[in-house]
């Protein structure tokens, strides 16, 4: 070989080509693409409706749209595994080509695909483990990464792509178009939302449920399983559940033993009266929901113990499948539909329940539109069971009878915020009755939310802890009758306040007691003034069965050992039943022949005797009377009690032996024994004092001081005597002028109160100028207004008295804005603003003033049109329209109004027979219903007074003076003013 010859070595064998995508890695990947088309869409469309709440503030999620998600997810999972195959083969393939750009790509593309797969999975598990209640930063980002990463994963495969085989364009827009049109009939279809929501059930569907007022969305039937859910809701709202499972809503029904025997005499009395039961729908739009939506209610031969209706109650569907609220008449006048479910809701293969629990905790908006709406939250929601009418279906009677009103006193009182006549304020005022009724409770349940800035997940607690302790013994549930007596703690105040000398209420006042307290003179006679304040209720004392709520007054007055005076003892001769002289804060309600409603019979009801309800932020004064016997020598010490018992033992000797064979047996009582009642009995509060004796050796320790503030102490002590009539406005009065001493305005702000109902106007509105003056603290300028519009009406400056009344209603402070006061929903405001407003336009006289005369007349009208939209019941509003409508000329109009008022208004006349029989066949309550009464602590006979403790003189007795008690009755009701917020004079026992 030349010296020029070149040497080669020999090339290396060059490696065999490996395809990036091989034919076996190619059917894979169409596998991959094809499942991506699929979910691309199936996502497309979930992003479409997510847009769609978005933009409009609603939930438009469906039973398709659960579907669609279950796809989502199953697609998901079944795609990870192909994917990852497919991604982990394809980067090894691909892992030394030089084009390292198109390389790198794909390792991001792949990475972007496993934040999609892993933040899906994530989010579930953050969803169905209620985590992500707990972390909602976490979820929230997971969520966005979920959003995120696809779009992310598009741009990196274009780029991924620009170095391979060229998009199919053509495809892919034939395939997007066809997508996008799809999505958008569905989305269409969506917003159509066809579920029957915040309007009311058909007109021909309420045969099937009058008397009640409840409708149906399509006015037909709901099968009772899908109203009996109870079990699936507590999958996730365990605590809830666990509260409802006690409460008084779960025992409405005929699993309630004192309503069984009521309702079973109410369709007793429908059939042989009707020939049919129908006449008891009444009571079960409220108390029997499930047999009265499935329509079993209806059958005479109705099992009420074994059907399985019977004890089903007001169940967890029930309250949250009603879509719309009807008004706020009661008498269950609201909407009910019947839900939709997710995908195998009441499937009982265990694995498709699963899967449903997890659709639903995955995506909960369309379980929350479906089960929790905005009304849920207010007070007009509850109003519809607890605010009832009697209809003449029902009493064979009249059109209308006021029953229990829970709703207009919360409406028209301070606590709401919404009253301008109330005595105190609180600080904040109460939205709802779920704002006392429903507090929070921590719960580790997967429906738990971080309501406040404490931290903890809470529930709102569906015990709904009020004061039925006695349906909760005789259903042995102990722990609930403890978390109502827990509620009903520090709700009321009792206060002996004060001693007169003497046994009338003339005699020289003694008060406040403590830390001073007067020295009693053995052989004389003393007035004990007791007081009972309302503090934290926003509806009346006591409310609701308020015919068979046993709620008094205990007194107990010693020596030593000796038992000198008794008032509200109780008999064991009797079954334990309360001293009939008692004080009793109930309503002695009446049927027509005069015979108390002692059986919860509504059919029956008629006319209260009495009515000793106590409005809320109020007081009701009591007076005793007792001798102090000659031959005591040792300290006397009284002690007062509020007491209370659900149902007292007259009620519940009936619901003993209204039972039948097969019932379940009633706690406490044993079949064929006279009836004893056993109900628990809570003292609600307690106050004592003891009272050194002259003569007497003995010494006793400092009296304590009450540490309520003494104004506080007077001002108490006026209302309760202010409320009560006129009987006692001049010891009010002088309640009040201390209250003044003591430099706070409620002191002339009552006055002013006091001076109107006596018809002083001028010391009325010079009382008025000085309670404005004050400043700290001022007095609430919007019950001087009301105040100052009564006064200027009353004294012919109606110019004055409109701007008055317009500045209640008008007026928005930044005080009132950060309290939530708002009183342009004190309809009787309003109504008094339409008064004066009718009484100007008689001012405009002659055809000169005609026009102006009409245009004063429509404003009043207006003004009472506004009071029909928050109570339509309101008789004062509808016998004024009747009036202003017939000078309008509105013949048509005045005659509505005056057919309605015809059905509202009292029927006062029928009612005399019925309260004169009452007082000859009751003593007791006769006693108590006189407008002064001074209760006797030395009765002879008084359960738990010792014979030797009665005088001869302790006999019950009472005062009755002239006049009538209220606020000035006068000819018409168009002009009925009261200076007093209190309950309404048709009020009754209701059911």
């Amino acid at each position: 070989m030349g010296p020029d010859a070149v040497t080669t070595s020999p090339r290396p064998p060059r490696k065999a080509h490996l395809p990036a995508i091989g034919p076996r890695l190619r059917i894979l990947l169409n596998v991959v693409l094809g499942l991506l088309a699929v979910i691309g869409a199936n996502s497309a469309y979930l992003a479409a409706i997510t847009f769609l709440e978005w933009g409009f503030g609603e939930t438009y999620q469906n039973w398709l749209y659960q579907w669609m998600f279950l796809v989502h997810l199953v697609l998901g999972f079944v795609f990870v595994a192909p994917f990852v195959v497919f991604g982990v083969v394809h980067m090894l393939n691909t892992k030394n080509r030089k084009n390292r750009r198109a390389v790198r790509v794909g390792y991001a593309l792949f990475v972007a695909s496993l934040v999609v797969l892993v933040s899906g999975g994530l989010l579930l598990g953050l969803r169905a483990t209620n985590t992500g209640a707990r972390t909602p930063l976490l979820t929230q980002a997971t969520y966005w990464a979920h959003v995120a990463a696809p779009l992310v994963a598009a741009w990196l495969y274009w780029l991924h792509r620009l170095v391979g085989p060229k998009i199919k364009w053509r495809m892919g827009m034939t395939y997007a178009g066809v997508v996008a049109a799809a999505i958008g009939v569905m989305v269409f279809l969506h917003a159509q939302d066809p579920r029957h929501w915040n309007a009311k059930g058909p007109e021909e569907g309420k045969q099937y449920f009058e008397p009640s007022l409840a409708r149906t969305a399509t006015g037909n039937y709901i099968p009772a399983d899908t109203l009996m859910m109870d079990n699936y809701c507590k999958k996730c709202h365990a605590d809830v559940h666990a509260g409802w499972e006690g409460s008084s809503h779960h025992f409405s029904s005929f699993n309630n033993p004192a309503y069984l025997a009521s309702v079973r005499e109410t369709r007793l009395v429908s059939l042989e009266r009707d020939g049919s039961v129908k006449a008891a729908r009444w009571c079960a739009g409220c108390h029997d929901p499930v047999p009265f939506y499935s329509g079993a209610f209806d059958d005479k031969d109705y099992d009420d113990v074994n059907h399985p209706t019977a004890h089903a109650g007001i169940t967890c569907t029930v309250c949250h499948a009603i879509t719309h609220i009807n008004s706020t008449k009661g008498n269950a006048d609201y909407t009910i539909d019947e839900p939709i479910h997710y995908p195998f809701a009441k499937s009982e293969n265990t694995l498709l329940q699963w899967v449903n629990n997890q659709l639903v905790k995955a995506k909960p908006a369309m379980h929350k539109k479906t089960f929790l709406k905005d009304f849920h939250r207010d007070a007009e929601f509850c109003s519809s069971c607890h605010k009832v009418h009697l209809p003449k279906e029902l009493t064979a009677y009249k059109e209308f009878l006021r029953g229990q009103n829970h709703y207009d006193p919360f409406l028209l009182s301070g606590v709401s915020g919404h009253g301008a006549r109330s005595f105190y304020y609180p600080p904040q005022a109460k939205e709802s009755c779920a704002s006392c009724h429903m507090p929070l409770k921590d719960s580790a349940d997967f429906g738990a939310q971080l309501y406040d800035d404490s931290g903890r997940l809470t529930v709102h607690d569906h015990l709904f802890p009020a004061a039925n302790t006695g349906l909760a013994w005789l259903k042995d549930r102990d722990d609930m009758v403890e978390a109502h007596a827990k509620f009903l703690k520090d709700i009321t105040r009792v206060d002996i306040f004060g001693i007169r000398d003497g046994a009338g209420i003339e005699g020289t006042l003694h008060a406040p007691l403590r830390p001073e307290v007067p020295t009693l003179e053995p052989g004389r006679s003393y007035l004990l003034e007791t007081v009972i304040r309302t503090l934290k209720l926003g509806h009346l004392f006591t409310q609701g069965t308020a015919d068979s709520n046993e709620v008094w007054l205990d007194v107990t007055v010693t020596s030593g050992n000796r038992v000198i005076g008794r008032s509200g003892g109780i008999d064991p001769a009797k079954g334990k039943e309360v001293d009939r002289y008692s004080h009793f804060i109930n309503i002695f309600m009446l049927d027509r022949e005069g015979n108390r409603i002692n059986r919860r019979n509504p059919q029956d009801i008629f006319v209260p005797l009495y009515n000793h309800q106590i409005p809320p932020g109020a007081g009701w004064t009591v007076h005793y009377g007792f001798a102090l016997p000659a031959d005591v020598t040792e300290p006397v010490t009284v002690n007062v009690k509020l007491r209370y018992r659900k149902f007292d033992a007259e009620y519940m000797r009936f619901v003993a032996d209204k039972a039948r064979p097969g019932d379940d047996p009633l706690r406490g009582h044993v079949a064929g024994e006279p009836y004893v009642d056993e109900l628990p009995i809570v003292t609600m509060a307690e106050d004592e004092v003891t009272f050194p004796v002259a003569g007497s050796a003995a010494s006793i320790a400092a009296a304590a001081d009450r540490k309520i503030p003494a104004w506080e102490r007077w001002n108490d002590y006026g209302i309760g005597l202010l409320i009560k009539g006129k009987a006692e406005l001049r010891q009010a009065e002088e309640a009040f002028a201390e209250v003044e001493k003591l430099g706070r305005y409620d002191g002339p702000l009552n006055l002013g109160r006091v001076y109107f109902e006596e018809g002083r106007v001028d010391e009325a509105a010079a009382a008025l100028e000085r309670a404005a003056t004050h400043t700290a603290p001022a007095a609430p300028p919007w019950t001087v207004a009301w105040l100052s519009g009564l006064v200027n009406r009353q004294q012919g400056r109606l110019d004055e008295a409109e701007a008055s009344f317009r500045k209640v209603l008008e007026d928005r402070t930044e005080e009132m804005r950060k309290r939530g006061f708002d009183f342009s929903k004190d309809y009787e405001v309003r109504n008094l603003l339409g008064l004066t407003l009718y009484d100007r336009a008689s001012q405009f006289r002659g055809a000169d003033a005609a026009e102006a005369r009409r245009a004063v007349l429509e404003e009043a009208a207006r003004q009472f049109e506004m009071t029909l939209l928050l109570d339509s019941e309101n008789v004062a509003a509808h016998y004024n329209l009747q009036l202003i409508h017939g000078q309008l000329g509105n013949r048509e109009k005045s005659d509505e109004h005056r057919m309605l008022h015809e059905r509202y208004k009292l029927d006062d006349n029928a009612a005399d027979r019925a309260v004169s029989l009452a007082r000859e066949k009751y003593p007791a309550a006769n006693f108590a219903a006189e407008m002064l009464v001074i209760y006797p602590l030395q009765r002879p006979g008084a359960p738990e007074l010792p014979e030797e403790g009665a005088t001869a003189d302790g006999q019950a007795v009472s005062g009755e003076i002239e006049g009538e008690i209220g606020g000035g009755a006068r000819d018409e009701v168009v002009d009925e003013v009261s200076v007093v917020p209190q309950a309404r004079p048709e009020d009754g026992a209701g059911s």
